[in-house]
């Protein structure tokens, strides 16, 4: 493993008494209604040998973002990255991604999501609107992760199609439904979007989707299928937490993560658990010049 550690590229943080979060009022999430701070990130990442993170946003609100690049920058380098929030429907996109790069922290901020899974309409990443707001967080430099359903992801397709030179992260492989008949679905979707070369995927968000009394082996074949068609340096680690710990701890994650990738050698698995992370989000030396932190090798 590299000697800087494992990167979990996507994780949250969150205080329940101090903002709303829409998408906790589902049945079963009851066990997340409690803080989440930087503490606690800290004390399970060095446990389990996590050198730095990202931290993704959870609500659309510009303010969590300017918090989350505040929280970040007083990390002490733990959190070496964040993707904020901002209206890709606005008419000022740029104007927005400025003001947070300008804020504390802003030097941060290397990447913006809606949470499109939230939004009924399958095609929604195809309004003009949103396109034009994309197109928007492209120029800025910035990385665009796609929180998206299954049913969503042909039109996520049509966005890396249309945007060549973005960047795109799909967060939690679109969360592949176990079923046969789902599954056989995702996989030809999720491979029509990994030939526009662009896109990422983070392996992500994986453990939650088991059925009770599941085991981990139900997620080999969603697995195995990324890294057919993306390939191990198209690959993102990250754990999730907290909303992980519905299933299993911090550290549990990761070393469930790390057997499901058994099958490949040390190159190929480090990539996905730091490398192409460090590659996608700018970590290490010029992500800390950029950032005003510490340099360190990556």
């Amino acid at each position: 493993m590299n000697p800087a550690g494992i990167v979990d590229a996507h994780h949250h943080l969150w205080d329940p008494a101090r903002r709303r979060y829409p998408w906790m009022r589902r049945p079963g999430l009851e066990p997340l209604h409690r803080p989440f701070g930087p503490a606690d990130l800290a004390r399970e990442a060095t446990a389990a040998g996590v050198g730095s993170t990202v931290l993704v946003q959870t609500v659309a609100e510009t303010a969590e973002t300017r918090e989350f690049l505040a929280a970040a920058a007083a990390s002490g380098g733990l959190v070496a990255a964040v993707v904020g929030w901002v209206d890709l429907r606005g008419a000022a996109v740029a104007d927005d991604v400025a003001e947070l790069r300008a804020a504390p922290g802003g030097g941060l901020l290397r990447g913006v999501r809606h949470q499109v899974e939230d939004e009924p309409d399958p095609d929604w990443l195809r309004r003009s609107d949103v396109r034009r707001g994309a197109a928007a967080v492209a120029a800025a430099g910035l990385v665009h992760e796609l929180l998206v359903r299954p049913d969503q992801l042909p039109a996520a397709t049509a966005l890396a199609h249309e945007l060549p030179g973005a960047v795109l992260v799909l967060d939690h492989a679109a969360k592949p439904p176990l079923d046969p008949g789902g599954l056989a679905v995702w996989r030809e979707r999720v491979t029509d979007l990994a030939r526009c070369g662009g896109v990422f995927c983070k392996v992500s968000g994986l453990f939650t989707l088991l059925p009770p009394g599941g085991g981990d082996e139900l997620l080999l074949p969603v697995v195995r299928h990324l890294l057919e068609v993306f390939g191990p340096r198209r690959l993102v680690f990250g754990t999730d937490w907290p909303v992980s710990t519905l299933a299993g701890g911090y550290g549990d994650v990761v070393r469930r993560t790390v057997a499901l990738l058994a099958d490949l050698s040390g190159a190929e698995r480090d990539a996905v658990l730091a490398g192409t992370a460090r590659s996608v989000y700018g970590l290490g030396r010029a992500g800390a010049r950029a950032a005003g932190l510490p340099e360190v090798d990556g």
